[in-house]
């Protein structure tokens, strides 16, 4: 018996308000008046995806059992979903917007095209079903699914808002093709040539239409691709009804998203960039000179963050890292700090965790020059404590503002760039800030083990990989900078006139 109601109403009105179930001319003596009113049923349907209830009302029927029959066969469409919330919803979703009038879909139909299979004896009017679309099961599964980040939630919902449902949402999810899904892409692609296109454009207004408008490269079309796989591996394994019976996600081939590899800012590099305004690489790194530039400006003028900054470099934790120390993870005394937490932001929202690997749970030494400026951090924090008296924020985050409250992320990163600016040095992020911290390792003769410790890496071969380019660099600066110690009356490949010479990087 199917969990709903059943009653009779009319049309009749009483000052101009529709009487419908409270009309007494629907009873005669103890029983219903069987040549007033016309029957109906109203059937619980499960809550929409924003948890909202509703309910399948239909009325009409000239006899209690018509009625009755409705409801059951109803309710035998829904129960085509079994458990499954999405299948049982998506079923509630084809009711719910069925008009006045129109027949209930056929249960044989409808429990095809939800790749089930029906028991013995439905019954219902022979109108088709409508398939499952991705789009229904996108915006369900992302409802549904448990035991993401928050970070990563938000990059899916980012991706199936942008990318997979306004462009694929339509199609049944069942006929879903690598085509399809290839086809997006292409559409990326071509958006991406169109915006570079503007970019190089000879009127500004066109270059201005681009302004701020980034690219998608082929690391994030990766991210893109495997939020997709991801929904549709669940849809083949997760879900009791087998809801497509191949992953086409699996099949569809994108250029290599393997991350770019860290360039260093050699003299030349710099005057390519100052003169076309382009970096060599997405991820470049300063060279020593170029970091005491550095170091020295935020001494100057930033007291609060110089000592985040300047253990950034040399030790090269992750913004997250350096913003969720706690006072209790430095021991100035063992010369050395403990990372086990980090303050991450999603959406400008500071989300409080552990560091996100063994690898990245670690202990790193510090130097005595980076142990005194830490030291000479504390007193100052001791100084802004003292002044700012009951406004004093008390927590134990190490590093923290002039009143004591943690750093944002996000706010590190934007005194960050406008330090870079200010001191006129080439451009890097702060997170390249880790690769300059390998690099001054490199250089300082450090092997790839002790930099794949300290940075917590979780392989050795992601290490190797990364600072292989970067280290090549630093050897051809080494090879030009020795021949400087050999005096020469002229060397060879400069100008004899001026005195020649190689330009040996910064």
């Amino acid at each position: 018996m199917a969990d709903g109601s059943i009653t009779k109403r009319c049309g009749c009105r009483h000052n101009g308000k529709r009487l419908g179930v409270k009309c007494p001319k629907l009873r005669r003596g103890n029983g219903w008046n069987p040549h007033h009113g016309m029957w109906a049923y109203q059937l619980e349907l499960p809550p929409d995806t924003t948890g909202a209830r509703r309910q399948l009302r239909r009325a009409g029927f000239d006899t209690r059992d018509a009625a009755a029959t409705e409801r059951d066969h109803a309710q035998a469409l829904l129960d085509l979903g079994g458990t499954d919330n999405l299948l049982r919803r998506h079923v509630a979703d084809l009711l719910h917007r069925l008009r006045h009038g129109e027949p209930l879909p056929d249960r044989d139909t409808l429990s095809r095209d939800l790749h089930t299979t029906p028991a013995s004896g439905g019954t219902g009017a022979p109108t088709a079903g409508t398939p499952l679309t991705l789009g229904v099961y996108l915006t369900t599964w992302i409802t549904d699914v448990t035991g993401l980040a928050p970070a990563t939630l938000r990059s899916y919902r980012d991706h199936l808002n942008k990318y997979w449902i306004p462009k694929l949402g339509d199609v049944p999810l069942h006929t879903l093709t690598a085509g399809h899904i290839q086809s997006v892409f292409a559409g990326i692609e071509a958006r991406n040539a169109e915006i570079l296109t503007a970019r190089q454009s000879t009127q500004q207004s066109v270059r201005d239409s681009v302004k701020g408008v980034r690219t998608v490269g082929p690391a994030s079309m990766h991210r893109i691709l495997a939020t997709l796989r991801k929904a549709l591996n669940d849809a083949r394994r997760l879900y009791r009804h087998r809801l497509v019976d191949h992953n086409p996600a699996e099949s569809v081939i994108l250029r290599s998203g393997a991350p770019p590899k860290p360039r260093l800012w050699t003299t030349s590099a710099v005057n390519r960039w100052r003169h076309t305004g382009r970096r060599p690489s997405p991820v470049m790194v300063w060279t020593p000179q170029q970091v005491g530039e550095f170091l020295d400006h935020v001494d100057a003028h930033d007291p609060e963050l110089s000592a985040l900054f300047d253990l950034a470099v040399h030790r090269g934790p992750r913004r997250g890292e350096l913003a969720g120390l706690h006072d209790y993870d430095i021991d100035l005394t063992a010369n050395e700090l403990t990372i086990v937490d980090q303050r991450t932001s999603v959406g400008y929202k500071v989300i409080e965790k552990t560091v996100k690997s063994a690898a990245g749970d670690r202990v790193v030494p510090l130097a005595k020059e980076t142990v005194a400026g830490l030291r000479e951090y504390l007193t100052r924090r001791a100084a802004w404590k003292l002044s700012a008296g009951d406004r004093w924020h008390h927590s134990d985050v190490f590093f923290v503002r002039r009143d004591g409250r943690p750093w944002h992320p996000e706010l590190i990163t934007t005194r960050f760039d406008r330090h870079v600016s200010n001191a006129g040095l080439p451009p890097i992020r702060f997170h390249d800030l880790r690769h300059t911290a390998a690099t001054l390792m490199l250089a300082a003769g450090a092997g790839i083990k002790e930099i794949q410790d300290t940075l917590g890496h979780a392989s050795y071969k992601l290490t190797a990989d990364t600072y292989t380019s970067v280290l090549q660099e630093l050897k051809h600066t080494t090879a030009e900078a020795t021949t400087k110690l050999i005096p020469r009356r002229r060397h060879r490949g400069g100008d004899p006139e001026a005195g020649g010479g190689h330009r040996t990087a910064a």
